[in-house]
């Protein structure tokens, strides 16, 4: 897994497997936010099946897709929410972690 730490509270990734949320377990991460649209590739693995091995090891998790065309208000907006809800470390990803990366900055920003 490539995990590049933005702080200490949240770091983003490429597309995980269902059997890597037991690594992002291991790593002490309590959350997941996936900002991936499913079947945006073919051979990507489905939300759900990420969803359903972090709940079987106590991890939150959120989809907020984001195209590869660019953020929305509302992604953003859901971001905002996730990131008031979720309990942290967060580890966020999309195919390459830059969707991620970019959500995460404009959630930061004043409103």
């Amino acid at each position: 897994m490539d995990i590049r730490k933005i702080n200490e509270d949240y770091s983003v990734s490429p597309q995980i497997e269902a059997e890597d949320v037991d690594i992002v377990s291991l790593l002490g991460f309590r959350s997941i936010v996936c900002h991936r649209p499913d079947r945006e590739q073919a051979d990507q693995p489905a939300f759900s099946s990420i969803a359903g091995r972090a709940a079987q090891l106590g991890i939150e998790v959120r989809h907020i897709p984001v195209l590869s065309t660019g953020l929305t208000d509302e992604a953003v907006g859901s971001m905002i929410q996730a990131l008031d809800d979720l309990p942290r470390p967060i580890l966020a990803y999309c195919r390459s972690g830059a969707r991620s990366t970019k959500i995460y900055e404009q959630a930061l920003l004043p409103r």
